[in-house]
């Protein structure tokens, strides 16, 4: 499954860094493909073994607001 999720606050390599590697290690989650210029990350995962939500947090977690 994929989904969109816009992102506010990232602006820079590290921020793209962060957030990768903050939805990488969820279970479940195959590929993340950050875009600063949009404000949008895009994921690719297995609805079966995480939720948006889960996706959501580990975002916010970084300092991130997803919208």
């Amino acid at each position: 499954m994929d989904i969109t999720l816009n992102v506010e606050g990232m602006t820079c390599g590290h921020c793209k860094m962060a957030v990768t590697n903050a939805l990488k290690e969820l279970e479940g989650v195959k590929n993340v493909d950050v875009h600063l210029e949009e404000g949008t990350v895009d994921v690719n995962y297995d609805e079966t073994k995480v939720s948006v939500e889960k996706m959501k947090e580990a975002i916010e977690e970084q300092g991130y607001d997803v919208k």
